[in-house]
């Protein structure tokens, strides 16, 4: 049966939405991990059946889970996360150097190319991987080991690595995104890693060719075309046509340049959305208007995307891994919102409906095509 399944990751559990082609009908399982912190839950594009979890709290730490059935049980998995190398320090909000301490699992990514390789993006800003399903991960550590890791300094939610892009033909290409540093792109696997920043404008850095410090939120590609990045950083939508190397502002007509979220239509590789956010420090829709915008020209122009949505006192966040799109014919989109709302448009944007509400606040939303 064709079909989708949407993983929904809340501040009190995770939650497994699935529904038919139509997507009009949604069965709704949960919570799994009741009263945990699921920051991310992603599938294995190479096995449908395979979904990753990172389960974690304040008391009892940090978890990852895996299911092998599509979220009907799951089984812990390795847990060690251990920085390698020489340790080293970060920048604080002072300016003063902390060492490196992991506190929690931000971003799962299960490899494009290999059913058993799995991505862990995790505070203090690291990049694991795990080639045995997630039974044991190694870090990275070229990444954080850059010249410039003491110059790397935490955003409002922590010093995270939220986003991990593999490039669809090449398993060597990673981007990777930290809040706060930047962007960062290897092309042999890890080892060594290039900031690719240049472009980015960050108000809070008094040098602004800062090679890094940028607040990154989130970054996108189209499959088909790989070298070109969508970001949404702490102030701007920002486009690159040549892998990061540069970077140019795409915000437009947008009513408001600060978001979280950016997703990148499955089938239409110039057709983005995103969501703006009044501000850093009013995390709610600008107008108490909840709008996704959507661009059909890679950012050059914007429009307001309303049907379903709340046009009147709206005052939810849509955090940055809290949206996705589906590959089906006619691209689905789905976001989730800290008011514990989860909208499905089955129709690339154009109509909105929740497939459910009064869930705890949405962390992450992840969405598997099943045929």
């Amino acid at each position: 049966m064709t079909g989708v399944r949407v993983l929904v990751g809340t501040r009190k559990g995770a939650f497994v939405l699935t529904s038919d082609a139509k997507r009009k009908k949604w069965e709704v399982a949960g919570p799994h991990f009741a009263g945990w912190e699921v920051y991310h839950l992603k599938g294995s594009p190479m096995n449908p059946d395979r979904i990753y979890a990172s389960q974690t709290s304040g008391w009892f730490g940090q978890v990852v889970q895996r299911s092998d059935d599509g979220g009907a049980t799951w089984d812990t998995v390795g847990n060690d996360f251990t920085y390698d190398g020489v340790p080293g320090e970060h920048q604080w909000y002072d300016g003063s150097l902390r060492p490196w301490a992991f506190t929690r699992v931000w971003h799962l990514e299960p490899s494009l190319h290999d059913a058993e390789t799995v991505y862990a993006g995790v505070e203090d800003a690291a990049l694991f991987k795990s080639t045995d399903g997630g039974a044991q991960w190694t870090e990275l550590s070229g990444l954080r080991q850059h010249d410039t890791g003491p110059q790397w300094q935490p955003g409002a939610g922590g010093m995270c690595l939220h986003t991990v892009l593999e490039h669809p033909t090449d398993a060597d290409k990673l981007y990777v995104a930290i809040s706060a540093a930047g962007a960062f792109r290897t092309s042999d696997g890890g080892t060594t890693w290039q900031p690719i920043n240049k472009g980015l404008r960050s108000g809070e850095i008094p040098d602004q060719d800062s090679e890094v410090g940028h607040c990154v939120h989130r970054i996108d590609m189209h499959p088909s075309n790989p070298d070109v990045l969508y970001m949404q950083t702490h102030w701007d939508v920002m486009r690159s046509k040549d892998g990061g190397d540069t970077w140019h502002e795409v915000s437009g007509n947008l009513p408001s340049d600060f978001g979280f979220p950016i997703s990148v239509h499955s089938h239409e590789p110039e057709t983005v959305f995103v969501v703006p956010i009044k501000s850093d420090s009013e995390h709610f829709p600008p107008e108490g208007k909840l709008r996704v915008y959507r661009s059909r020209s890679g950012g050059d122009d914007w429009e307001a995307l309303t049907n379903g949505l709340p046009q009147k006192d709206c005052y939810v966040n849509v955090l940055r891994d809290a949206m996705a799109v589906d590959t089906l014919d006619e691209c689905g989109v789905y976001f989730g919102t800290t008011g514990g709302q989860v909208y499905a448009s089955p129709d690339s944007g154009d109509s909105w409906a929740p497939i459910v509400r009064d869930l705890p606040a949405v962390l992450s939303v992840e969405v598997q095509t099943l045929r």
